[in-house]
């Protein structure tokens, strides 16, 4: 059959069309399998105790807020994923809880200063985010917000206190919960009463279930422990890897004040305490503890680096300064120790401790 010229034509446009779109298809397909197979590498830096008052107000007051952050600032923006624990609410309201220790800041100053800082996420589930009540909660939040920063463990209720921040970076999504198992009692959410969430082992796996649902990385938070010790008591283990079992990468633990061993547990780890990293107390016994640096690699922690600081006032006056030489090397050392009964081997390079938990081309 011969075909007109015109009808020619039209066939080989619709041909060419066709290979088009085939070529578009196979374009997209691919596309589509090299997004699956991407690798997306994750870093979190997280740190302790943080509170930007008491005894530290007139150095503060003097030197600006974003004075303590200025020796460790290299480490704190190697995270996509900043934080830290929040002691004390960031208020100018309210009515002191009646207990020894009551501590508050400035909301306007201290918020924009953590989020200079590079703070994207800070936990409220502490002994003292309800110093000053439901109105020094609300304005905490309210600061964190106007300030770009996102917090977790603390609420109008219960429900709300045990809802996860979540931050999409760097082709991921993290999801932070966080849970205080610290008196007094009466700072504990309830079903219509505000504070902060509280660690119930079944409420933890079910949270933490929840969040792996929409989360890539879910990393947990607890306020736990007895303030002064080194070593961690049973139930932060039992809680620490129950939080694992359920599906988080990490857990990262705060209150002690001091420096306690990181343990591994299936595929994640356990930084039991952190220690003080800003803390408005001149107090000789919180003298040296860690940022830690954790890098994820498609959801699962690959390496641990923890950084030694200075944190002991007397000597810093409210500024972490990162150690070397010797006395970072003494702070490793006892990363060691206290490590080794957790079956955890910590390596020292060149005065950064280091755990490896999978080979990362893995």
């Amino acid at each position: 059959m011969i075909l007109s010229p015109g009808l020619s034509a039209i066939l080989r446009g619709q041909w060419r069309v066709c290979v088009l779109i085939v070529a578009i298809a196979m374009h997209v397909n691919a596309a589509l399998a090299n997004e699956d197979d991407a690798v997306h590498d994750t870093t979190v830096v997280a740190v302790g105790d943080i509170m930007l008052g008491g005894t530290a107000t007139p150095e503060l007051a003097r030197m600006g807020y974003d004075y303590p952050f200025e020796h460790v600032s290299t480490v704190l923006r190697r995270g996509n994923v900043v934080f830290g624990n929040l002691e004390g609410p960031l208020t100018r309201r309210g009515t002191a809880a009646g207990k020894q220790y009551v501590f508050r800041s400035p909301p306007q100053l201290v918020a924009p200063a953590l989020a200079r800082a590079g703070f994207s996420v800070l936990s409220l589930a502490n002994n003292h985010s309800m110093d000053y009540g439901l109105e020094g909660l609300r304005d905490t939040v309210q600061a964190l917000m106007q300030a770009g920063i996102r917090h977790a463990g603390a609420g109008d209720d219960l429900t709300a206190a045990r809802q996860p921040a979540i931050i999409e970076t760097n082709g991921a999504r993290v999801a932070v919960l966080a849970y205080s198992l610290t008196f007094p009692e009466e700072f504990w959410a309830g079903p219509d009463r505000p504070g902060t969430a509280f660690g119930h082992e079944n409420q933890v796996r079910a949270d933490v279930a929840a969040a792996r649902q929409r989360a890539d990385i879910v990393l947990v938070s607890f306020h736990w422990g007895r303030e002064g010790t080194v070593e961690p008591r049973d139930y932060q283990i039992t809680l620490g890897r129950a939080a694992i079992d359920a599906g988080a990468a990490a857990v990262v633990g705060h209150h002690p004040h001091l420096l306690q061993g990181i343990g591994r547990y299936r595929d994640g780890v356990i930084l039991y305490s952190l220690g003080n990293f800003v803390f408005g107390s001149y107090s000789p016994d919180a003298v040296r503890s860690a940022i830690a640096e954790l890098r994820f690699r498609n959801g699962r922690v690959r390496e641990v680096k923890l950084y030694p600081i200075n944190v002991l006032n007397t000597e810093v006056v409210f500024q972490p300064t990162l150690l070397k030489d010797q006395a970072a090397d003494e702070v490793v050392a006892q990363l060691q120790r206290l490590s080794q009964p957790l079956g955890t081997v910590v390596e020292n390079r060149a005065g950064v401790a280091v755990i490896t938990l999978r080979d990362a081309s893995n």
